[in-house]
């Protein structure tokens, strides 16, 4: 079952990825404040924040300041994502664990988002073929939809 996925670099009051998978006909969103990585030592805070809409997947531009999340985002990455050792990720992601796996253009390979406390998540890219140390995502600032960093947006 192969559904969509987006991240979006967001320069709100602070710089933070928008990790988005589409679950249950919306996009099931993290804030990653320091991005995701390929680098399976790192562990990435990861913030559960509202759902948003399938049709923001696409959205790139400036949000006025004054409103929620006022600042310019970019697509930095998308693509789909599968489930892993699971056929109803919902439950899992309920129960605190979801491991899956990405094909973007940026990342790729077996990820986890496991649930520290309330809100609060660990994202981590598990090691595999796909797995590159020291990877950063600050080295990689452009939209795979336009080829726009955030401040040409």
């Amino acid at each position: 079952m192969a559904l969509s996925f987006v991240v979006q670099r967001h320069r709100a009051r602070r710089l933070h990825y928008d990790f988005r998978l589409e679950l249950g006909g919306v996009l099931v969103s993290w804030a990653v404040p320091k991005g995701p990585t390929l680098d399976a030592k790192v562990r990435r805070g990861a913030y559960h924040v509202e759902d948003h809409a399938l049709d923001h997947a696409g959205f790139e531009g400036r949000i006025p300041a004054g409103r929620y999340g006022g600042g310019d985002v970019i697509v930095w990455d998308n693509g789909t994502w599968e489930p892993h050792d699971t056929d109803d990720p919902a439950a899992a992601l309920e129960a605190g664990e979801l491991h899956f796996d990405l094909y973007g253009v940026k990342l790729r390979g077996r990820f986890v988002l496991v649930r520290t406390r309330g809100d609060d998540w660990l994202l981590v890219h598990k090691r595999d073929e796909h797995a590159v140390d020291g990877w950063d995502p600050e080295e990689h600032p452009k939209s795979v939809l336009t080829g726009r960093t955030n401040d040409e947006v």
